[in-house]
């Protein structure tokens, strides 16, 4: 069912670009692990090379899991907006070319949560 508003909304989204201190936002979800319900929203800067998303940010969001440390980097699976995506780990999100709020998920190939469970 649709929703129609009765009149148009008229305000400056609070989570554009320039707010963010040249950081801009990236989404990062794991599928097949919904201990973690929804994508975490992370500010990073575009000159950041994706790899050390991977060694320096990943383990504080997602470390606690224990599927994490058995994760075979050069096997997971990347998508970016549901569509398959490479990632280089020695380039820069700016050179990945990732912008301000996409969005990426990643599948870790034989790891499928606590017990095989998706959690």
């Amino acid at each position: 069912m649709g929703v129609a508003a009765i009149k148009e909304y008229e305000f400056e989204a609070a989570d554009r670009l320039e707010n963010f201190h040249g950081n801009q936002l990236l989404y990062i979800g794991w599928d097949q692990h919904l201990m973690f319900c929804a994508p975490f929203c992370l500010p990073m800067p575009p000159n950041m090379r994706f790899g050390d998303i991977i060694e320096k940010v990943l383990p504080g969001v997602f470390g606690y899991h224990p599927d994490f440390a058995k994760i075979d980097w050069s096997k997971v699976e990347w998508l970016k907006s549901s569509q398959p995506w490479q990632a280089d780990f020695n380039k820069t999100l700016a050179e990945l070319g990732l912008k301000h709020k996409d969005v990426l998920r990643f599948r870790t190939p034989g790891l499928t949560g606590i017990k095989g469970s998706a959690s």
